[in-house]
């Protein structure tokens, strides 16, 4: 059976509806994914100057980072890109930055299409817990990214002041 709604005459289901409408349409705006936070200003300086201020989607990119570090100082992590990696569409580089880390950019290695997959594994030091980003330029100029927050319960390259 169909329900028919005669929407030019107002009723109290439709008002009801209409708000209902509304008002979850303020909680999705209310209530962004995580990934949407805004990032410290450091941060966002490292990755403007990588990606030289073109604009940066979420999506794309897998992080591959423990939420949890018993010890910063080697921490394994592994970023993947979402690429065919042929001459027409591939990923040219995939760089790594941190919040907190005395150095906000962490790695940038350089791909090509002969590489076959958009993977690179590495281990960082963390100097606390902190916010990491990974960002991957595309061929066709796009920038692609993924973060996550790490908790370090041992910190590591910590510059001491002298």
């Amino acid at each position: 059976m169909i329900a028919k709604v005669n929407l030019n005459q107002p009723s109290s289901d439709r008002r009801k509806l209409l708000l209902t409408g509304a008002s979850m349409g303020i909680w999705f705006v209310v209530a962004q994914p995580a990934g949407a936070a805004e990032l410290p200003d450091e941060l966002r300086a490292a990755i403007a100057t990588f990606t030289k201020g073109a604009p940066v989607r979420e999506g794309r990119v897998t992080l591959e980072i423990a939420e949890l570090v018993d010890n910063g100082n080697a921490v394994p992590v592994t970023v993947s890109v979402a690429s065919p990696m042929t001459p027409a569409d591939h990923v040219s580089v995939i760089a790594l930055f941190n919040e907190r880390n005395p150095q906000r950019d962490v790695i940038s290695v350089q791909l090509g299409p002969h590489c076959g997959r958009a993977k690179v594994s590495t281990r960082m030091r963390l100097a606390t817990s902190q916010k990491i980003v990974a960002v991957a330029r595309l061929s066709d100029g796009t920038f692609w990214s993924k973060s996550t927050d790490v908790i370090v319960t041992l910190a590591a390259c910590i510059e001491g002041e002298t």
